[in-house]
């Protein structure tokens, strides 16, 4: 199950017009790369719950056909919290053990190990876990020897780290996590099922997996870290284009774009432009003639005028930056939904 009914506060006002799920990574919505991701570990039947602008999630994913997958929608009419949607779907899952993502994750961890591990420990449920070097903005994992899960902090100051084991918020359950759920209710898997399972001394294990690469997209900061990464090459997702130009870009020849852009199918880089990388310039954006672009990420169909200078900025669907305008470190999209 692929969890994205979250209103996605920590990126507005980007999702005040996109919904979190199709957020863009190299130009492909975060969903698509996890539903290709989960489907290249075998899993082809995949629930989604979804709330906040649903319809547009619906419209973008489908059933699921295109990428080789049945999609299956829970519609929230009230948010029920992570582990409540869970619940809503325990149907679903029938008597499996299953795995849940969160829509905002970027990553390569090996979930045949995690459910390995899930199942050799005969746990009721277990924690995707990565290596963070400062983890003051991440849940950290206390492990015991054994893998089990002994505490958590949140947050923890810088020194007062107990590890650098981080939550990714990848999870394999059992079943048996259906009782440590209660039905209609608000419900949430870390401020609740978890410090349950640790009171009762359940079979709740973590699942080290060290190197693999994790990145939470859901702030500004995180989703420029993963953007740049894919488009350096530092992190590689399987059937995507990490840069280079769309065969209809029309790029004017006296542009300079650097190798580590990433440019979209109908876009337009104008007279003595410079795109410096790592960027991207996503589908029918136009940048005006003598425009700076260092660093940034542009959503479809963006218009940057002539002479403008972003750098380090996040420019959201259709927005237009005004001529001659200086962007520094922003974070700018228009408030209405696009019709």
């Amino acid at each position: 199950m692929i969890l994205a009914g979250g209103l996605s506060t920590r990126l507005y006002p980007l999702t005040k017009q996109v919904p979190k799920p199709l957020v863009p990574v190299a130009g492909v919505p975060n969903a698509v790369h996890l539903i290709r991701y989960l489907h290249s570990y075998g899993y082809d039947e995949i629930a989604i719950n979804v709330h906040y602008l649903a319809d547009a999630i619906v419209a973008a994913l489908g059933d699921g056909s295109r990428f080789g997958v049945k999609l299956t929608y829970l519609h929230e009419a009230q948010l029920m919290g992570s582990a409540g949607a869970v619940k809503a779907m325990e149907s679903f899952f029938g008597a499996d053990d299953f795995v849940v993502v969160g829509c905002d994750d970027l990553t390569d961890l090996p979930i045949d190990k995690l459910v390995a591990e899930h199942r050799r420990h005969g746990a009721v449920a277990t924690i995707g876990l990565v290596v963070r070097p400062q983890v003051d903005q991440y849940g950290v994992v206390v492990l015991g020897e054994d893998g089990r899960i002994t505490g958590f902090q949140e947050k923890p100051a810088p020194g007062t780290e107990r590890s650098k084991l981080v939550n990714t918020g990848i999870y394999a359950f059992s079943p048996a996590i259906f009782e440590h759920i209660p039905a209609l209710t608000f419900y949430d898997f870390g401020k609740q099922v978890f410090p349950d399972l640790l009171a009762a001394g359940a079979a709740f294990y973590g699942y080290d997996a060290r190197d693999a690469y994790w990145c939470d997209i859901g702030t500004p900061s995180e989703y420029r870290r993963a953007s740049d990464d894919v488009v350096n090459g530092i992190f590689r997702i399987p059937g995507t284009r990490a840069n280079g130009a769309a065969a209809d870009a029309r790029i004017d020849a006296s542009a300079q774009v650097d190798a580590n852009v990433w440019i979209g199918a109908g876009a337009e880089i104008g007279a003595h432009a410079r795109v410096s990388g790592p960027a991207v310039v996503g589908d029918r954006v136009t940048i005006g003639e003598g425009a700076q672009i260092d660093g940034s990420i542009l959503w479809e169909g963006a218009q940057v005028g002539d002479g403008a200078t972003l750098r380090d900025t996040i420019v959201g669907i259709g927005y237009a930056v005004p001529a001659e305008a200086r962007l520094t470190g922003a974070v700018v999209a228009n408030d209405e939904v696009p019709t």
